[in-house]
C-alpha cells in the first residue's frame, strides 16, 4: 500500500512539476535539451517502477483471486500509462535537440508545437498513470478494510449459544 501511495503522489507532483512552457505560456527560444532528457529519464525510471509492481503482484499468487485481478488490471493500465508519458517525454527532448538545426520558421514552428503536444500528452499519461495507481490502492483498501471488518462481524453476528437447561433427570 505504501509503495502504491508513493507511487501515485510521484507521477501526479510530477505532472504538475514537469513544465514545458514558461510563465507567459510559449515555448523557451531555446528549450533545454537537458531538461526536457531528464523528464524523459526520470518518466522511464519510474515507469519501470510500475512495471515491477505489476510484474510482481502478476507473478503471486494473489493475482488469481478476485481482487488480485482487480489490482492487476488497474496495475497494467498505470503501466501502459507510465510507457507512453517516458515515450512522449523523449520524443519532446529529441525535438528540442533538433530544433537548433532546423533553418525553416514553418519547420520550426511544427517542430515547436510538436513539442508542446508531445510534452502535454506526456503529462496527460503521468496524470493517468496516478490515477491507475490510485484506483489500484482503492481496491486493496477496501479488500484490506473488509478483511479487518469481517473478524468483527462474524464475532457480533455469532450466535451465543444458549445457557445450559435444568438436566434431563427428575426426582
Amino acid at each position: 500500500m505504501g509503495a502504491l501511495n508513493a507511487m501515485e503522489t510521484t507521477f501526479s507532483e510530477n505532472a504538475q512539476k514537469w513544465q514545458l512552457l514558461d510563465e507567459s505560456g510559449h515555448i523557451p527560444a531555446t528549450p533545454s535539451f537537458t531538461e526536457l532528457f531528464q523528464h524523459a529519464t526520470e518518466a522511464h525510471d519510474l515507469s519501470r517502477d510500475v512495471f515491477r509492481l505489476t510484474g510482481d503482484l502478476a507473478a503471486s499468487p494473489h493475482s488469481t483471486t478476485r481482487v488480485g485481478r482487480a489490482t492487476l488490471d488497474h496495475l497494467a493500465r498505470a503501466s501502459t500509462m507510465s510507457a507512453h508519458a517516458a515515450s512522449h517525454f523523449s520524443e519532446t527532448a529529441e525535438a528540442a535537440l533538433r530544433l537548433p538545426h532546423v533553418s525553416s520558421p514553418a519547420d520550426q514552428h511544427y517542430l515547436k508545437n510538436r513539442m508542446v503536444i508531445d510534452h502535454a500528452a506526456a503529462r496527460a499519461y503521468l496524470r493517468r498513470t496516478s490515477e491507475a495507481l490510485r484506483d489500484s490502492a482503492k481496491e486493496l483498501n477496501g479488500h484490506l478494510d473488509f478483511h479487518r471488518l469481517a473478524p468483527a462481524l462474524s464475532r457480533r453476528e455469532s450466535p451465543v449459544p444458549p445457557p445450559p437447561g435444568p438436566s434431563g433427570r427428575h426426582r
